[in-house]
């Protein structure tokens, strides 16, 4: 059993100075250090000077990007869809097994690095579809302790049956605290009438993950294909379960919006993947007007969160043309709903530094150099901590993942293995290769 004395630390909620906090996999017992009296069993960290978050919530992301990095490929897109066709299809077309546990020790050390504990994965991977979703758990999950919940993209460029399969077993399999599934689709735009009914027929009251409406042609494509927007096409063939996570929902309409909170869905935001492939901002305050719950993730972009909430902030105040109408309260209910959301679908208590709560726990070294309180904290953290946000220590259910900045040596290894799939996927599609050295 761990005991933290002479603890600062900041939930979203609430602040405190001077406390103790015992655990193990749970928050055990806590309060202020006048009150700590030491057990036998303690192993007694002093964290005198640092500041103790909970793990942050990636609510959306692709781990399958990972291999990515650094890649050079003709590249003249002229809009959202000949992205995907010029880069995102023709790469994951490509994916196997090995390369899809390169992507998943690459995004997992450097999530965890950067503070996030628990990840919404969407994963696509044409070569192998069955036992992608094993791997990602197995990585994730298995080997460095994170939480995560997956789903392939189930889409019409691919083998249909073979998707539909893959996310049955799998969420089928796991509901834990650990390891959660949801039924992936990929968009709209590549999934056709049938596969949708096919979808349906196996599908239960299992919540979906799908993109929807990331740029006006996704929604255009509904139109003209099926003469109905694309949230209506979802509904009309009964797959707006109950806590589906309808990513991105960039050009959707008020009639859109009232079924998605009528059907008690909830909408991931992604700000800088959004500003990054030029297909606009969502709405937050339309979100906000219809009572949906916003998640915010990250789409792959990079392994950080704290980067999609400072942008986040700025986007919509630039979008606004004025500071008054979105502020850091409408910014730290989103981050709360995540939570919300995250601690609903693995069925424990998340994002809380409270009794009975899991010890999913950021150790930051931070000393206020101004007056802080329950009132201002999030305002310490979002200007003075957010821009360059690197935890000293992670813990997830208890148990010690990142350790003064670093993980254990063997992940790192198998990090640092990734070069080789990275090299065998660029030549794949044709890329320019680079020799170690010359990296």
């Amino acid at each position: 059993m761990k005991t933290f004395i002479h603890a600062s630390y900041y939930d979203f909620s609430s602040y405190q100075q001077d406390v103790y906090l015992r655990f193990d996999e749970t928050i055990i017992d806590m309060g202020p250090m006048k009150d700590f009296v030491p057990h036998d069993e303690d192993e007694i960290i002093d964290q005198t000077g640092n500041l103790i978050l909970p793990g942050l919530i990636c609510g959306h992301t692709h781990i399958y990007s990972a291999l990515a990095r650094g890649m050079i490929i003709p590249f003249q897109p002229k809009n959202f869809q000949e992205i995907l066709d010029q880069i995102w299809w023709k790469m994951d077309a490509e994916l196997d097994l090995k390369m899809i546990e390169s992507s998943a020790m690459i995004f997992g050390v450097d999530f965890m690095k950067n503070g996030v504990t628990t990840i919404i994965d969407h994963h696509a991977s044409g070569k192998d579809i069955k036992g992608s979703l094993e791997v990602l758990k197995r990585v994730i999950v298995d080997t460095l302790g994170m939480r995560g919940a997956f789903a392939f993209e189930t889409s019409d460029r691919f083998d249909v049956d073979a998707c539909i399969e893959e996310n049955m077993q799998f969420l089928t399999k796991y509901k834990n605290s650990m390891t959660q599934g949801l039924f992936g689709l990929h968009a709209s735009s590549s999934l056709s009438d049938e596969t949708l009914k096919k979808v349906k027929k196996v599908i239960g009251d299992a919540p979906i993950h799908i993109h929807v409406a990331e740029s006006q042609d996704d929604e255009n494509n509904s139109f003209e294909k099926y003469h109905k927007p694309i949230i209506h096409r979802l509904y009309d063939h009964g797959l707006l379960n109950k806590g589906s996570i309808l990513a991105h929902a960039i050009h959707v309409n008020d009639d859109e919006l009232k079924l998605i909170q009528e059907s008690q869905s909830v909408v991931a935001i992604n700000m800088s993947s959004n500003m990054n492939n030029s297909v606009g901002t969502p709405d937050l305050h339309r979100f906000i007007e219809h009572k949906i719950p916003i998640l915010i993730g990250n789409d792959g972009i990079s392994q950080a969160m704290t980067s999609e909430y400072l942008m986040t902030y700025f986007q919509m105040r630039h979008q606004d043309q004025t500071p008054n109408l979105f502020g850091l309260s409408d910014l730290l209910e989103i981050i709360q709903t995540t939570y919300r959301y995250a601690s609903d679908l693995f069925g424990i208590s998340l994002g809380r530094i409270k009794k009975g709560y899991q010890a999913d726990l950021l150790v930051i070294p931070y000393v206020a150099p101004t007056p802080i309180d329950d009132t201002n904290a999030f305002g310490h953290l979002f200007f003075g901590l957010f821009s360059s946000f690197k935890p000293k220590d992670v813990y997830i259910a208890g148990k010690p993942k990142v350790l003064n900045y670093q993980v254990p040596q063997k992940w790192m290894k198998h990090y640092q293995a990734s070069f080789e799939d990275a090299l065998r996927l660029w030549q794949t599609l044709g890329v320019k290769t680079y020799a170690k050295n010359n990296l």
